[in-house]
């Protein structure tokens, strides 16, 4: 029977619960070595592919459930061939989808691999997060721990670690690959700019912990008197995501001098405050701002600025890794929506932001954090020089997480980023565009197996023998909302970039776009 809520927790029983789960990390930690330097390890992973985020702000995310698929990629782990999978997902996955992933896997057979993968659903398309569905539903818990082989060498593999996750491995008495959730903090807006200032990190002029709209008016009031020229001030809730949770503000014709700045800047923030998530209110805005608290600062302006990431790793044993740069694709009225990638990120400043976030990772390293997370920065071209502005860390993994894991297991590659490439077995290098944002109305109704037919007639679908082609997830959002997910892989990004125009072409085409 579905349970109606998740239990809640005594202070007492959440103080047990937290020692249980130190007491699972530390045997993950004991075990790490054994668990991920052998392939034929008679191991486990859950896959959690939820987004355990702020409810609200998910709502504007249209094909929410659809994003659990970006985890898909996860499925190449059972190249292994003793490794098993346990996927949990909030609705029923086509079969159509899973043997287009199993069919990629290198040197396994479909057949093989399918043997070890355990497909479970919720049943449930609601906003709520996955975790908090699985939590619900106590029969599902139990034939999850029914499925997990040898649970002191299998983890969890998360989007995210949050106080239900962690509850969730304690039911399941496994460990997560993920940082705990009682560091959050170091992850949110406010603790980003202070481990930035620490570091002595260059960051955008600011100021963190504000906790309401007369801490945002002050703020705006410091940096427009700092900066007289100042033209626009970003304002960003502390667990905002993806530019969701920001909001910009224009100065217009504001007197600097004037003794009332502050006031006037109170005033004029209904109106000239635009929030980028959509059908949000002023009202509701700020009242999110105040229970999340968060930043204000400059927006930085430049006539050639990008946006790079770079992925970060720190393994139990605390060892930090760099494991790629990008450069993001933003958009939306505001230009602070992510949209997709291009990997590596630009020749001329990939080690040098690869170097600082190496300083990053090793500090976050001290503060006992693991598992994956990126650092995104705003780079500005003065000149002949780059300036590497620090904006935040993402303490999950993200919309540059599935492309790069991907890419990985295909073409058995690693990042050298000192050098700034990715180099394969062969020798050869590759790059990619990926984007989880393919939209077009007209593609509508085209089911998993209509996609996968349209790209094998027209030859995009990635080829194992030239390792280049188009990948596709999010293939389940497709049909009811003409929405899905792309990676290009190319032997240049300029060759990636081709064959993403080649498969828009190849769908417009087909469906009369």
């Amino acid at each position: 029977m579905t349970g109606k809520s998740i239990p809640t927790l005594s202070k007492e029983a959440n103080t047990l619960n937290s020692i249980a789960y130190q007491a699972l990390q530390k045997n993950f930690g004991e075990n790490f070595t054994e668990i991920f330097d052998n392939d034929l390890a008679e191991k486990t992973v859950v896959i959690i592919p939820s987004l355990t985020l702020d409810n609200e702000i998910l709502r504007s995310i249209q094909g929410l459930v659809y994003y659990e698929e970006r985890m898909l990629c996860m499925l190449m782990l059972l190249r292994m061939p003793r490794t098993h999978v346990i996927y949990i997902s909030s609705i029923p996955v086509d079969n159509t989808i899973i043997d287009y992933y199993l069919h990629l896997l290198p040197g396994i057979t479909g057949y093989h691999a399918a043997q070890r993968l355990t497909m479970l659903s919720c049943y449930d398309a609601s906003f709520k997060p996955l975790t908090n569905k699985i939590l619900e539903r106590p029969r599902l818990i139990k034939r999850i721990k029914e499925h997990i082989k040898n649970p002191h060498l299998s983890h969890m593999a998360c989007f995210n670690v949050t106080e239900y996750e962690k509850q969730l491995a304690v039911e399941l008495g496994i460990p997560i690959y993920g940082c705990d959730p009682a560091l959050v903090y170091l992850g949110t807006k406010s603790g980003c700019r202070k481990i930035f200032k620490q570091l002595d990190i260059l960051l955008a002029p600011g100021f963190e912990d504000l906790q309401n709209e007369k801490d945002i008016a002050h703020a705006f009031a410091k940096l427009k008197r700092q900066n007289p020229s100042l033209k626009k001030a970003v304002v960003k809730m502390n667990d905002g995501f993806s530019g969701e949770g920001n909001a910009l503000f224009y100065y217009l014709d504001m007197d600097t001098g004037a003794d009332n700045l502050e006031e006037a800047i109170l005033k004029a923030m209904p109106q000239q405050l635009k929030i980028v998530a959509p059908n949000v209110s002023y009202e509701r805005f700020i009242e999110k701002f105040c229970s999340m608290g968060g930043i204000a600062e400059e927006f930085l302006d430049g006539s050639i600025k990008e946006s790079p990431s770079v992925q970060c790793r720190i393994n139990p044993l605390g060892e930090t890794e760099i494991i790629s740069t990008h450069d993001q694709m933003l958009g939306g009225e505001s230009g602070q929506v992510f949209l997709g990638a291009t990997f590596p990120a630009h020749h001329e400043y990939n080690n040098t932001i690869a170097a600082i976030s190496k300083k990053v990772a090793d500090e976050m390293s001290r503060q006992g954090v693991i598992g994956r997370f990126s650092i995104d920065f705003l780079s500005v071209k003065e000149g002949d020089v780059w300036k590497h502005y620090a904006i935040e860390i993402n303490l999950r993994k993200g919309g540059t997480t599935h492309p790069f894991i991907m890419l990985q297991f295909l073409t058995v590659g690693e990042y050298n980023w000192q050098q700034g490439v990715y180099i394969m077995p062969n020798e050869q290098s590759r790059c990619y565009f990926a984007s989880d944002n393919v939209v077009n109305e007209k593609y509508k109704g085209l089911t998993p197996h209509d996609l996968i037919d349209i790209a094998m007639c027209n030859h995009i679908l990635y080829d194992g023998a030239s390792q280049c082609g188009v990948m596709f997830h999010m293939i389940g959002a497709l049909s009811r909302y003409g929405k899905l997910g792309m990676l290009c892989i190319g032997n240049t990004i300029e060759e990636a970039t081709a064959y993403y125009k080649k498969a828009i072409d190849v769908l417009d085409k087909e469906c009369g776009a």
